[in-house]
């Protein structure tokens, strides 16, 4: 964000002292421009713990201060933890209202003063906007009554991996015939959502759709390997998935199309720490030991696109 400033200068500028004063309020309106300290609360599931799993790392290294709070339940939707609070709401000692290791939400929220809060839906419904209402508008609501001076930001998920065996529910009943449209119709669901309660999105389910379309560096399912007769611990070619995919348990071949590895997690990162702290991707170096300096080079190229064409902090 550039600022301009322009100043006439009266004869008392002359002054040394006024010139002091002047540089001092120029430096004061710079700084009010960089995020280097962020206490971010995140309400989510196994999602938000891969987008967010390398922030840390990435904060550290540029000197930021991060503090996060997390109410991370994996495969929960934004109804369940809505239901929660309306146990907790209900009676304070409760155990089905304090889900989070023994606690409540009101119970981490009220662990000092949180900057941002994020929200997401459960990634199987995250294309069926119904499935967000009413509880989206609670959560956001039971969050501002706790914590006025937080922002809400929306983490948008990703779809599936394109040889996924089911995707997500579009509609009561029906599932998206492939990643695109599980992209497209989360995608709305999830601008819908950011316009009805004012908040910025967390483009990250765009950033793994780029990827996933590029002709270079798109996922291609390895056609030639034997799924039905695997043999351990042979795997597919399985070069540029943003997705866990196929991997073994002993000696079970396992599929997990869904949750992001160390690339897919790495590309969330670089969105939410470039959006969150307002700063430049160039200033990043770390990079997961897993990921190909090639790979993570472009991963860096689609982050900053992404993010320059996100909208401004409301």
């Amino acid at each position: 964000m550039k600022i301009n400033i322009k100043i006439q200068l009266p004869p008392l500028a002359k002054s040394t002292a006024f010139f002091l004063l002047l540089i001092c309020l120029v430096t004061d309106l710079f700084a009010q421009n960089q995020q280097d300290t962020l206490r971010l609360f995140i309400i989510g599931n196994s999602f938000s713990q891969n987008a967010s799993a390398y922030l840390p790392q990435m904060a550290k290294e540029n000197g930021k201060t991060l503090v996060i709070g997390r109410a991370e339940l994996g495969g929960h939707s934004l109804e369940q933890h809505w239901s929660y609070v309306e146990k907790a709401e209900a009676n304070v000692d409760d155990p089905k209202g304090k889900p989070y290791n023994g606690k409540s939400l009101k119970m981490l929220l009220g662990q000092g003063n949180w900057d941002i809060v994020t929200i997401q839906q459960y990634s199987f419904l995250s294309g069926d906007s119904p499935s967000y209402y009413p509880y989206a508008n609670k959560l956001v609501a039971y969050v501002k009554t706790l914590q006025p001076q937080a922002r809400i930001v929306i983490h948008q998920t990703w779809a599936y991996r394109s040889d996924a065996k089911k995707f997500g529910r579009i509609s009561e009943g029906q599932t998206a015939k492939n990643q695109e449209e599980m992209w497209q119709k989360s995608r709305a669901a999830y601008h819908l959502l950011a316009k009805r309660i004012n908040a910025r999105i967390l483009p990250v389910g765009d950033a793994f759709e780029i990827v996933a379309t590029n002709k270079k560096y798109a996922f291609k399912p390895d056609l030639s390997f034997d799924y039905d007769h695997p043999v351990a611990p042979n795997l597919p070619d399985q070069t540029n998935s943003l997705n866990i995919g196929y991997f073994w348990n002993k000696d079970q071949l396992n599929f997990d199309p869904n949750h992001a590895n160390d690339a897919g997690k790495y590309l969330g990162g670089l969105i939410w720490y470039s959006i969150l702290f307002n700063d430049d991707l160039k200033n990043i170096a770390f990079k997961p030991q897993r990921v190909s300096d090639d790979l993570a080079a472009y991963l860096k190229k689609v982050a900053s696109k992404v993010v320059r064409k996100a909208q401004d902090w409301q």
